[in-house]
């Protein structure tokens, strides 16, 4: 039989059989009572040692900061000492007393410690300074780092704010399927499911596939939206949310984007264009606001270690108005820089998907704040989205007047800093002529959306929502530069490890 490595009790305060109640670190830290008895447990983050005293840095993920432990050398057993190595996981028994360090408030004068996991020198996350493209291959450890710690426990708060906001102000959390038969973006990168033999396929005499064998009996993917779903929640119950997992099979390598994220996706039935940019604005900012109040410790962390404007820049959004901004306007502004010596890699003219370059220099130099951009062309935008009034020349009125030489929708997306698009937000058709007018003229299949079209031939209302990609709110209240990072298990191209 394999005896332990450590010695029992009795023998230099190892392996005593802690039975006192756990105390979280976070607690200890806050706790004044001195000359009390208080156990913890953790992972080490860093042990020096010397002659007269050894600390040891503990955290067990409840904050980003570490309590002291205090060892007397001479009380413990050296060798076993020495195995208290960084990542190594221990409980430690106690008295808790005032630090004479600054910066501390409390620290544990240490007189017991059972090891519960040992840590060798093969440990990823043990050295400093390593890059986040090396962490993203030891994401199963890159959690216990203090800048994963950090992150991860915002993005929890960042969805207790979600929660919590639509909760106070009357919307019903509202669960849509991740499994669908539909697109509903009409991109046709989507992730199939089926359980049929890819080895033996069924096919028809034009060699398509037959899915009559297949468990749902049709082809199905997962979703990319829980938006078409959401509308008809919101045609029965006002105003909903969704917050779930989408998937796009999109080809992108990108630090903006992912296989698998999260969206939050509210819908609101009687909601027009300006009540619509009002709820962005509102929403946004709760967030914000929240991540300030609540995770303060952590944003100082990222603050002083990877983005020194991050406060500066959170801070700052909730002081400026949203600027309103329709995308003709938008063109011409880009255009002027263009004609000024500004270079852009990508072309801005009336008719382009503005790329992100274009987004930030209307927000991060031209105008210095949020911008919602309103009235995009109808070329690139959803057929499910409100078109604007058309004038007799082809072109269109758009938001407080605006007009456009081409069609354009009702289109609210809201462009942040170091982000650019943060929001993808519509009115949608309720017409039940014009949403067919439009989808006859795309000429798109509707086989599998039948029931979409039923809510505009049935009791169809105005009505308006939002996307909001998740990962894209943590990065930006984070100010780490790659969606990689804000998510535990990230999904791209040619990755699917952990």
């Amino acid at each position: 039989m394999k005896t332990s490595p450590f010695p029992r009790e009795g023998m230099g305060g190892f392996q005593k059989n802690i039975t006192m109640k756990r105390t979280k670190v976070i607690d200890a830290l806050a706790c004044t009572e001195y000359g009390k008895q208080i156990c913890v447990k953790g992972w080490v983050r860093t042990h020096r040692s010397s002659k007269a005293v050894d600390f040891i840095a503990l955290n067990d993920g409840s904050t980003i900061k570490n309590v002291q432990i205090v060892v007397d050398p001479t009380k413990f057993d050296e060798e076993t000492l020495k195995q208290v190595t960084t990542g190594a996981c221990i409980g430690v028994e106690g008295t808790l007393v005032e630090s004479p360090a600054a910066g501390q408030p409390s620290e544990i004068q240490c007189e017991h410690i059972v090891i519960y996991g040992l840590c060798g020198n093969d440990y990823p996350m043990q050295k400093k300074g390593q890059s986040f493209e090396q962490m993203r291959k030891n994401a199963h450890m890159r959690l216990r780092t203090n800048t994963f710690g950090a992150v991860m426990r915002i993005r929890h708060n960042m969805a207790m704010a979600i929660h919590t906001y639509f909760h106070e102000h009357g919307f019903f959390y509202f669960h849509t399927p991740l499994i669908t038969a539909s697109d509903c973006e009409g991109a046709g990168n989507m992730f199939q499911v089926t359980t049929k033999n890819l080895y033996d396929l069924k096919k028809d005499e034009n060699g398509k596939i037959i899915y009559d064998d297949d468990f749902f009996g049709e082809q199905t993917s997962l979703t990319v939206s829980g938006q078409l779903e959401g509308e008809l929640g919101a045609t029965a119950l006002g105003a909903i949310y969704t917050f779930g997992p989408t998937f796009r099979a999109e080809n992108s390598n990108t630090p903006r984007h992912l296989a698998e994220f999260w969206m939050v996706e509210p819908e609101v039935a009687f909601l027009d264009q300006e009540e619509l940019m009002n709820l962005e604005e509102d929403f946004i900012k709760y967030c914000v606001r929240w991540a300030l109040e609540h995770c303060k410790d952590d944003l100082e962390f990222l603050n002083k270690m990877i983005d020194k404007t991050l406060i500066e820049r959170l801070q700052g959004v909730l002081k400026e108005t949203f600027v309103r901004l329709p995308y003709t306007e938008g063109i011409n502004i880009l255009q002027e820089a263009i004609k000024n010596g500004h270079q852009f890699e990508f072309p801005c003219n009336w008719g382009d998907d503005l790329a992100s370059e274009h987004e930030r220099y209307l927000v991060e130099e031209h105008f210095k704040k949020p911008v919602i951009m309103t009235d995009y062309p109808r070329e690139f935008k959803s057929f499910y989205m409100k078109q604007n009034e058309e004038t007799a020349d082809g072109g269109s009125i758009g938001y407080k007047g605006a007009v456009a030489p081409k069609p354009t929708m009702q289109g609210t997306d809201v462009l942040f800093p170091q982000i650019g698009e943060i929001i993808g937000g519509s009115v949608r058709e309720e017409s039940y002529d014009k949403l067919m007018g439009e989808i006859n003229r795309r000429q798109m299949d509707m086989t599998h959306l039948w029931w979409y079209i039923d809510t505009r031939r049935w009791g169809s209302c105005p009505h308006a929502g939002f996307g909001l990609g998740f990962e894209r709110l943590i990065l930006f209240v984070t100010g780490m530069q790659n969606i990689r990072d804000v998510i535990p298990f990230p999904r791209t191209p040619k990755n699917a490890e952990f």
